[in-house]
């Protein structure tokens, strides 16, 4: 059996309809050579959407490469239940130097463990206190924060999640902003938006222990770009309700805005923080949660009190790990990277105003090296969700992936949203041809409408 057919007889794919999987010319990636896949009959494929937004430096870095090597000869795996190690070690260091305010980290190895610990911290720094009354959440609509319980539970989407919510307690939900556009980069909330906001905190200060949000956007549930202030405006908010404030930069920290702590653009002041994907360049599962020392503290007691952390996963702090991630996070202040993000980011600009003038684009949103494509039948006024491909109707989704390839090009579309999320540390002549595919892809759309 060759590994296509194997791939489509045994492999339950995320996020995926499989029935529709069997139909496809699935590929299966068996090398990379820099910002390229290679599948298993020797086709390259750009990266394009930085294999699900965690890679920075494509697929080669010797770099990385050699940090894996070393600590894999030097020491593979050791707890942290009952022993530290050197790599967990010295990178909490280096991320409290670079994560202002924040004190303590505790590891995990996804995103969504990431904001699990979040979450449970949050719910026992007030019991600590004594106050079990405060054990809800806030958070906001269309918020995605991974795919565990406690995750879906204050990142409810429900077209992906409805079917689970027997099993979660939802959070309770502020309507974001309106988001910033590539036409109104700095967006804009009225006096009544905050107004009701302050109303929302009020009335649930005294049973809700955290705000829980991305930082700086919303990504994964709907592309949506803060306005300016809107993040410090909750910040200040949670201060004034003794709530605490937990950021998720997952996908939004290390470059992806354009800075490297986001929270500290946006001028917010969290109580805990979680980094994930772009952690270890795309290396490596890992993922940390950090907080500052008023959380920490609150679990110092005799033992008999039962007032520490119960959590832990097997390969919390894993050396390989942490040591992708310190040579990673060397490479960002070596090669200047931010610099380099900001750069291309005003190039992504300019290119996503002359995709807007497409007859099929609709809303286009833009941050950093963050881009989304809304694509909307103008006539109708209506998202393109369906389209026909000589005569056989195709999810709009499905059609951008597809053609993408055949140009050379991974992409993953959201929906009837083109997301333009490239490797942070992709070139000019390779995010020019990804864009240019981009283009192409909008021109061949028009057509189909």
């Amino acid at each position: 059996m060759d590994l296509e057919q194997a791939d489509k007889q045994f492999v339950w794919h995320p996020y995926t309809q499989m029935k529709d999987w069997m139909q496809r010319d699935n590929k299966i990636i068996v090398g990379g050579d820099g910002f390229y896949l290679i599948d298993s009959r020797g086709n390259r494929y750009l990266d394009g959407c930085a294999s699900m937004w965690c890679n920075v430096w494509g697929h080669t870095r010797k770099e990385i490469i050699d940090s894996i090597i070393k600590q894999a000869r030097r020491l593979q795996h050791s707890t942290l239940f009952g022993l530290g190690n050197q790599p967990a070690t010295e990178l909490a260091e280096t991320l409290l130097k670079m994560a202002k305010q924040m004190d303590h980290v505790f590891y995990s190895d996804n995103g969504s463990t990431a904001v699990e610990i979040a979450l449970k911290m949050a719910v026992q720094y007030w019991r600590n206190k004594g106050n079990t009354r405060k054990n809800r959440f806030l958070s906001l609509e269309n918020a995605y924060h991974g795919d565990t319980i406690g995750a879906m539970s204050v990142g409810y989407v429900p077209s992906y999640f409805r079917h689970y919510k027997p099993i979660l307690r939802l959070s309770k939900k502020i309507p974001p902003p309106k988001s910033a556009t590539l036409l109104d980069s700095h967006g804009h909330i009225d006096q009544e938006y905050l107004d009701k906001l302050d109303k929302i905190f009020s009335r649930y200060s005294a049973t809700c222990c955290a705000m829980v949000m991305e930082s700086g956007a919303q990504i994964a549930g709907g592309v949506n770009v803060y306005p300016r202030g809107f993040q410090k405006n909750i910040s200040e908010l949670c201060d004034k309700y003794s709530m605490l404030l937990i950021v998720d930069e997952i996908a939004t920290g290390f470059g992806r805005l354009g800075n490297m702590v986001e929270y500290s653009a946006q001028r917010s002041n969290p109580d805990i923080v979680c980094f994930g994907k772009a952690l270890t360049g795309g290396y490596s599962p890992l993922a940390a949660t950090l907080c500052r020392n008023e959380i920490y503290s609150t679990f110092l007691s005799d033992y008999s009190e039962n007032k520490h952390f119960y959590h832990g996963h097997t390969y919390t702090g894993h050396p390989i790990g942490c040591s992708v991630a310190m040579a990673n996070i060397r490479l960002y202040r070596r090669e200047n990277l931010l610099r380099s993000i900001r750069s291309n980011s005003i190039y992504l600009r300019k290119r996503l105003k002359v995709i807007q003038a497409s007859s099929v684009v609709g809303r286009v949103v833009h941050k950093g090296l963050l881009g989304a494509i809304d694509l909307v039948n103008k006539k109708e006024k209506k998202p393109i969700e369906l389209l026909d491909d000589h005569g056989k109707k195709i999810r709009s989704n499905y059609y951008m992936t597809q053609e993408a390839l055949k140009m050379g090009v991974f992409i993953r579309g959201l929906g009837n949203t083109l997301l333009v999320i490239p490797p942070l540390a992709i070139g000019k002549s390779d995010f020019k041809f990804l864009l240019d595919i981009i283009c192409e892809l909008t021109k061949k759309i028009e057509g189909m409408v």
